[in-house]
């Protein structure tokens, strides 16, 4: 029997729907959501996604800017215009759309963001945060899972949990959310990644199945154990000449042969992105209502309310 797609559109646009009303509660007492988007160069792929962010803000009522700057602007210029951006009351989240060009340094960056304006989850202070279970920002992929999985119902409590793929934006978080002593996760974690030696013997292991490591389909039916939940992070572009475009886009899960094995199964695309966009407005609204980690709370993902991350 064929494993059923979790529709992370869908389940994505009510979360939204209720990010609107909130907005709009927001406004009426005089408070505008505000998110600024830092975007260095012109990569067309990181281009389409800010498009989607600025859309995604218009949607809800959250006011957006993005500030493009050539790629030839030096990391000294990059961080002081962050600095600026942390003084601005009207913005109350900051993003800088990765990756970056070679010569910036994306730490030094991550690390110039305020941490109470750090919707990404990237600031050090907020990942050890994250580490020590203190509410902060939790980057948007990894909460965007969670909250795919208890969407459907999965409770990853002493089920095992393999992730593949360990960057510090999805893999790293990911595996500290999923391994917490907390309702809506429990879950014993492995990580995997590139140099793991025989992947297979690990993934074929897995209750909950993410791959993440930016290769594409590289994970097969053959690789996931019957009934297993899957979740595809990867957004791999590959050439494909019958259509207009001259690509299509795949995961890192070989889709037909892992819908064949699987319980559930995100798509790509239409799983785990629109996810990734939703929190970040969530993020955003959060910073603006100077609750950060309330609603992480009620999701079950972290603790106590915190006004600030300082």
């Amino acid at each position: 029997m064929a494993a059923e797609i979790i529709d992370g559109k869908g389940i994505a646009q009510q979360i939204r729907r209720k990010i609107e009303g909130e907005v709009r509660s927001l406004r009426e007492r005089g408070v505008i959501p505000g998110l600024a988007v830092v975007f260095v160069g012109e990569n067309p792929a990181s281009a389409s996604y800010v498009r989607g962010k600025e859309r995604a803000c218009a949607e809800v009522g959250i006011e957006t800017e993005t500030l493009r700057f050539a790629d030839t602007i030096s990391e000294g210029d990059l961080i002081e215009e962050i600095r600026r951006l942390n003084q601005d009351p009207s913005f109350h989240g900051i993003l800088v759309q990765l990756p970056l060009p070679g010569h910036i340094d994306s730490g030094s960056v991550a690390e110039a963001v305020a941490c109470e304006k750090d919707v990404d989850g990237l600031h050090p202070v907020n990942v050890g945060k994250l580490c020590l279970g203190q509410p902060t920002f939790v980057p948007g992929t990894p909460r965007g899972i969670c909250e795919l999985l208890a969407h459907v119902g999965v409770d990853p409590e002493g089920k095992h949990a393999v992730i593949a793929g360990r960057s510090n934006i999805v893999g790293r978080p990911l595996a500290i959310l999923l391994s917490r002593k907390a309702r809506g996760a429990n879950a014993t974690v492995t990580v995997c990644h590139s140099r793991t030696a025989d992947l297979p013997s690990h993934t074929r292991q897995a209750d909950i199945l993410v791959a993440a490591m930016g290769q594409p389909e590289k994970i097969v039916g053959s690789m996931i154990k019957p009934d297993a939940v899957v979740i595809d992070v990867g957004v791999n572009r590959v050439a494909d000449s019958s259509k207009k475009r001259g690509y299509r886009l795949v995961g890192d899960v070989h889709f037909e042969s892992a819908r064949e094995v699987a319980s559930y199964i995100t798509p790509v695309p239409g799983g785990v992105g629109p996810m990734t966009i939703a929190m970040l407005l969530r993020n955003t609204v959060d910073a603006a209502a100077g609750r950060i980690g309330r609603s992480m709370s009620e999701a079950g993902i972290h603790g106590p309310e915190a006004e600030s991350c300082s």
